[in-house]
């Protein structure tokens, strides 16, 4: 006789009293933490269990007895269904706390970190259509909702392009209006599906690994600079350049039109060679300088990395000025660079720049948007960071007087701690995307550094990431 699976328990009228770690909100009942998506603190509600373990369980609001003074209307049509923006129900003043929160739980828990140079949370002046870069996925299986179901709703026969849905690989939700970037970004998408269904053109099967269309990827700037990338899966054009045609013609905004031709079994298309059909091959983005500095120009590429946020990362990049403290004789190491715009930032307050980062095309932008700016102070170098910054690295280069330092979520490996350790710069100011991985390393270079001041910044609106930035001062 085959094993029964286990009939886990309604929970009933339970209050909501915080939110969690990635974009899920908290509850507790009888001593056992309840993870719950899509509800905000205050909120009561019934929550059916799918997954229950020894600590913890996670579950879903099936009813709601009392909605919360936090909540608010949600932005997006798709709240709900889509995985991205789990908080857009929640108040945005009380976001902000949360993520302020995160921020000191995570320095002081796991880092044992002092806290009281903590500064408040800068948020995002925009909190819609703030994003100036979104990536789409055509799939051959459209995600329908239990209604359209019901209903027998047939619309997007071809599949669907848009978002994955969470924790379902070959399924997309059609995207009929995203609050995330500006205008034509929807517009844009919208056309390109209808163009699509109409003429037949294939969207690609994930687990077959047969189709055409396979991504959507569009950028903008403040500068109203649009770049517009589709990347199929045959290497054969004549489906496409009439669809690109059409793209041209209705949007005179798209100043860059290019495509990539992906035969891969995955989407990376980081080592793929990008076609540029109209226009540049790249748009620019402007960012103003610290403090009544000139403004800076920056190139972007298809492969190029930017902050997403325009307006909020020449506001962390601000603080980091501000921590910082250059003078003019210093000598400033940037390490994970990426394609330099925190160091071409900086470069006008210090002697030198050295910038580091393991990616080659994100150096060669760097240098190309140095030269952009007039910048001659800056030298950048391609490598792992823990196999680069050696000794003999940083004779050859000058001892750093600063060092800013922005890793990837993971954190900065521990031979790069242990060599700031020895290099000893007299301010570190740290950068991170992840409070969790930068209190370890905070701990670890609490050996010789005192943390002094903490600045949260809020990059992305209505989700449960924040960036921060701390200031460390060596006193021994």
């Amino acid at each position: 006789m085959g094993r029964r699976n286990k009939v886990l328990p309604l929970l009933t009228e339970v209050t909501i009293t915080d939110a969690g770690a990635e974009g899920m909100a908290v509850a507790k009942v009888d001593g056992m933490v309840v993870f719950v998506p899509f509800v905000v603190p205050g909120d009561v509600v019934d929550i059916q269990l799918y997954k229950k373990k020894k600590n913890y369980a996670e579950g879903r609001a099936v009813k709601f007895h009392a909605y919360s003074e936090l909540r608010t209307e949600p932005l997006c049509p798709h709240f709900g269904i889509c995985g991205g923006c789990k908080w857009q129900t929640m108040r945005y003043e009380a976001q902000l706390e949360a993520k302020q929160r995160q921020v000191r739980d995570n320095l002081e828990r796991l880092g044992a970190v002092d806290c009281s140079g903590m500064r408040p949370i800068c948020g995002s002046e925009q909190t819609s259509y703030y994003r100036n870069k979104l990536e789409f996925t055509f799939s051959n299986r459209a995600w329908r909702t239990a209604e359209q179901l019901a209903n027998g709703e047939t619309t997007h026969p071809n599949g669907g392009l848009g978002f994955h849905i969470p924790q379902i690989f070959d399924k997309v939700l059609p995207i009929e209006h995203c609050a995330l970037q500006a205008e034509p970004s929807n517009e844009i998408r919208l056309a390109v599906q209808q163009y699509a269904e109409a003429n037949g053109l294939e969207f690609y099967d994930i687990r077959n690994h047969t189709g055409y269309l396979r991504n959507l990827v569009i950028r903008n700037t403040s500068t109203e600079h649009w770049m517009v990338i589709v990347i199929i899966a045959k290497d054969d054009t004549t489906q496409l350049l009439p669809m690109l045609d059409i793209l041209h013609e209705r949007f005179p905004q798209i100043t860059s039109l290019q495509y990539i031709i992906n035969t891969k079994m995955n989407d990376s298309y980081s080592d793929l060679e990008v076609h540029t059909y109209l226009g540049t091959d790249h748009i620019e983005e402007r960012m103003e300088g610290y403090a009544g500095r000139p403004a800076l120009r920056f190139i972007i590429n298809p492969k190029s990395f930017y902050q997403t946020n325009s307006a909020q990362a020449q506001r962390l990049y601000s603080y980091v000025a501000e921590l910082a403290e250059l003078q003019s004789s210093d000598t400033l190491y940037d390490l994970y660079t990426g394609t330099g715009t925190i160091a071409l930032f900086l470069a006008s307050m210090c002697r030198r720049v050295v910038g580091i980062e393991y990616v080659e095309e994100a150096i060669a932008d760097a240098k190309v948007n140095a030269k952009l700016n007039g910048f001659e102070n800056t030298s950048f170098y391609a490598g792992d960071m823990a196999q680069v910054l050696t000794q003999q690295f940083i004779a050859e280069n000058g001892r750093p007087d600063v060092v800013v330092t922005d890793p990837p979520r993971a954190g900065m490996h521990e031979r790069v701690v242990a060599q700031l350790l020895e290099t000893a710069p007299r301010k570190i100011v740290y950068v991170s995307c992840n409070p969790a991985t930068q209190a370890r390393d905070l701990q670890l270079l609490s050996a010789r550094y005192e943390v002094r001041r903490i600045q949260p910044v809020d990059m992305f609106p209505h989700t449960h990431h924040v960036e921060n930035v701390a200031e460390l001062v060596l006193v021994r």
